[in-house]
């Protein structure tokens, strides 16, 4: 998604100004063209010719010094399809507040038409300031986006929220603006994800493969859609997508407690979790030791939390649910839309090695209550995603697939 397009990136003067070096180089590296604007706070933390020499275009730095008559603003703006100020300073981040363009970098966001990507980096304590936290409320409501900051430890060696966000999650946010959709804005979408774990004692439990990336991908596609969405994860190695609400649960029971408190505040559920069906009836309070003899485990169901949200589901909701299949899915997903009650199952094959748990791809099968089945070829997860959202669409304008 990087790739063909023009991104300028502002750089302005915070002590995480050195990492507008990786962003650029990993913008470059995933194909896009790069011009860098700095201002001069920007400039006593890194050298215009260290960007310069990463980007291969010239750095701009001031609103009159490259030509005569020159609008500079102006001229860049014409030709980006997307704007990042990263580091954004609490100084800048007040002023495009109020309106104010005394530098070139003010006055180009000011007059940018396409989208603008701030990714604040500020001592913890003046992020909070509540004056920041009005001017960053103000940009959001005026169509801005935002990317961070992360919690931790800053320059200063104060802890909290201020840390510049992850390249990766910057890249992430840049990719999802350039795909261009907001179809889904202000509707909730509630996301679940990844494996559940049951005890069977204090060091063993009964769980699965899932890698959650599934159930990531689907809520990074409906935030880059613009959904407000609640992301239910059990336990993964993943880092939560930026701009996404996450709730962290264990166990089978905690995601059905996590679910239905969410989703009477939510338009739609897609339920991409690997729920366990079974826990053990007891859970040993002490490490259960090896022995001779066989080990015989009485295993009880978890409630089923697809079938609670198909009962539960009010008009205009939509549920969306999974099914990890070894073999043909189509039959087995679209039996379990009807006997659950969801809108949409997707179904895939986990014995593929190009589509099952822990990689980057995926090939599924839609299936719909009324015995429609639409299968799509292999592509990456994210792809998956915004597929499955566009008939979430569907669904929602009373479609019954494509």
């Amino acid at each position: 998604m990087l790739g063909g397009k023009k991104v300028i990136l502002g750089v302005t003067g915070s002590i995480a100004a050195y990492k507008a070096a990786d962003i650029a180089g990993q913008l470059v590296r995933h194909g896009a063209g790069v011009h860098v604007v700095m201002t001069r706070a920007a400039r006593e933390f890194v050298s215009p010719l260290t960007l310069e020499a990463i980007s291969g275009n010239r750095v701009h730095t001031e609103m009159f010094a490259e030509r005569s008559g020159a609008m500079v603003h102006l001229d860049l703006g014409r030709q980006a399809d997307l704007l990042i100020v990263a580091p954004a300073t609490a100084n800048l981040i007040g002023k495009v507040a109020a309106g104010l363009a005394d530098d070139l970098l003010t006055t180009l966001v000011l007059a940018f038409r396409s989208p603008v990507l701030f990714c604040p980096a500020m001592n913890p304590a003046m992020y909070a300031n509540p004056v920041v936290q009005r001017n960053v409320a103000a940009l959001r409501a005026a169509g801005y986006h935002f990317c961070g900051p992360e919690a931790g430890r800053v320059a200063c060696g104060e802890e909290g929220p201020g840390r510049l966000a992850a390249v990766e999650a910057i890249l992430d946010r840049a990719a999802g603006l350039l795909r261009g959709a907001d179809d889904l804005k202000g509707i909730g979408v509630l996301v679940t994800a990844g494996p559940t774990r049951e005890p069977l004692d204090p060091v063993r439990y009964l769980t699965n493969h899932s890698s959650g990336r599934m159930g990531y991908a689907v809520a990074r596609a409906a935030r880059d859609r613009g959904a407000r969405v609640i992301l239910v994860s059990g336990p993964t190695a993943l880092r939560a997508p930026d701009g996404v609400s996450l709730v962290s649960v264990t166990t089978a029971a905690q995601m059905f407690t996590a679910v239905s408190r969410h989703l009477p505040e939510s338009e739609v559920l897609i339920m991409a979790a690997a729920v366990a069906d079974y826990r053990p009836a007891t859970a040993a309070p002490e490490k259960i030791k090896k022995g001779d003899r066989p080990l015989t485990l009485e295993l009880v169901p978890n409630e089923d939390i697809l079938a609670y949200a198909g009962r539960s589901k009010k008009p205009g909701q939509v549920v969306i649910g999974f099914a990890a299949e070894t073999g043909d899915p189509g039959e087995r997903a679209l039996d379990k839309a009807r006997r659950k009650g969801a809108d949409l199952v997707v179904g895939n094959d986990v014995t593929r090695p190009d589509a099952g748990f822990d990689v980057e791809t995926n090939a599924v099968v839609f299936a719909f209550p009324d015995g429609q089945l639409l299968r799509l070829p292999k592509m990456d997860k994210y792809e998956v995603a915004w597929r499955l959202l566009d008939e979430v669409l569907r669904i929602r304008d009373g479609g019954a697939g494509a």
